[in-house]
């Protein structure tokens, strides 16, 4: 079964988002905000791809603040997690916020809250999965 870890800060979203993709989606779904449990995670392959939340307010690594940006940064510099599918999910949706946020990351998908098209969210998830 393909599983989505969700990186996530608030849980209403969190809440939604695992509703969708396990009743909709057929998905099996994980999620935290731990850094540390994302990286061994992905590095693990447990999980078949990420909606990553970009402002994460408690997340740390190494002692210092981390955003979804960096933590896809760092996952997508690591040969081992490198070809992991990573969308980001963002409620920053300005003019540019795509573009930007996809550069910067290195991310493979981006999408925009509030999630209103329950189905679109899940096609755009099941796309960048292989063989999607």
């Amino acid at each position: 079964m393909t599983t989505v870890l969700i990186v996530e800060d608030d849980p209403i979203n969190l809440r939604v988002f695992s509703k969708i993709l396990t009743k909709r989606g057929g998905l099996e779904v994980q999620s935290t905000e731990d850094v540390e449990e994302v990286m061994r995670a992905a590095q693990s392959r447990e999980i078949d791809i990420i909606l990553m939340d970009v402002s994460l307010a408690h997340s740390v690594y190494q002692g210092k603040s981390v955003d979804g940006i960096k933590i896809t940064q760092m996952l997508k510099q690591d040969p081992k997690t490198a070809d992991l599918p990573i969308i980001l999910v963002t409620a920053h949706a300005m003019e540019g916020d795509r573009e930007n946020f996809l550069k910067q990351s290195g991310a493979d998908g981006y999408i925009s809250k509030p999630v209103v098209d329950h189905q679109e969210f899940v096609s755009q998830i099941l796309q960048h999965l292989p063989g999607g």
